[in-house]
């Protein structure tokens, strides 16, 4: 009687383990910087926020997944997605050729160009003559970067930093003459009270020599339903409208194209 009894237990327990088992949801770990606003952002009381954060969470409620955020420093992004620490990355990251020998990458869910920022009310040219011995701040390993490595590298003081804050801090401090960088993150800069006395300089840079082909999605290659997942995403939350509300919290105007 008992053993009846001990193994219709386990027949109950089995049968409960695989409801819940068919019933639970796959979690994706999406790999994030949270220090790069307004893309995202680390609040004091350690909360994510931020264009890329809500995307991120928008993608994985379409795609029907848990979404584990997993904060990760810019300069060890793409190593820790190789190491598998998480399994995407949304982060603002441009679609590069040199990124591509290495993840695949989504369809583009934005695109920006990038610009330099300066002192209020002091004219530059932007050009090689003008810029010649004049300190620019980056963040380190970026496409903005590349950019000033590549087209000013050789007359310009390129000062490189691990955070795009660090490279504000020492804008404020005079340790640096110009910041080059995304221009949605400058204009949430020169729009905040630290950032009032600066302005854009010079025009747009959107070569895609450098900037590629727009913002994806970083992703081990050999990861393709995962990526096919994300397109669909990505082309769902466009069609019902969630993109676009998400997008009017952080820009009044459109940043898709």
């Amino acid at each position: 009687m008992k053993k009846t009894s001990f193994i219709t237990s386990m027949l109950v327990g089995i049968a409960l383990l695989a409801s819940t088992t068919a019933f639970a949801k796959d979690t994706v770990r999406i790999g994030v910087e949270g220090a790069y606003p307004p893309f995202s952002k680390t609040t004091k009381d350690g909360k994510l926020e931020g264009f890329d954060i809500d995307i991120a969470n928008a993608l994985c409620k379409s795609m029907d997944v848990e979404c584990k955020l997993v904060k990760q420093d810019w300069d060890g992004i793409i190593p820790a997605l190789l190491a598998r620490k998480y399994d995407a990355i949304v982060a603002s990251m441009s679609m590069t050729d040199e990124r591509k020998e290495k993840v695949a990458f989504s369809n583009h869910y934005y695109k920006s160009p990038a610009r330099f920022i300066h002192k209020k009310g002091m004219a530059f040219e932007i050009s090689k003559a003008g810029l010649k011995g004049k300190s620019v701040g980056v963040q380190r390993g970026t496409v903005s970067d590349k950019f000033i490595t590549g087209e000013f590298g050789e007359g310009v003081d390129i000062k490189r930093y691990g955070t795009q804050e660090e490279a504000y801090l020492d804008l404020n401090a005079g340790r640096v003459e110009f910041v080059f960088a995304d221009a949605f993150v400058l204009l949430e800069y020169i729009g905040s009270d630290k950032g009032k006395d600066y302005e854009f300089v010079g025009g747009s840079y959107s070569d895609p020599k450098y900037f590629g082909e727009g913002i994806g999605i970083a992703l081990r290659k050999k990861d393709t339903e995962l990526k096919d997942k994300l397109n669909k995403a990505i082309a769902a939350i466009r069609a019902d409208g969630t993109y676009d509300s998400i997008r009017k919290k952080y820009f009044d105007f459109d940043i898709f194209e």
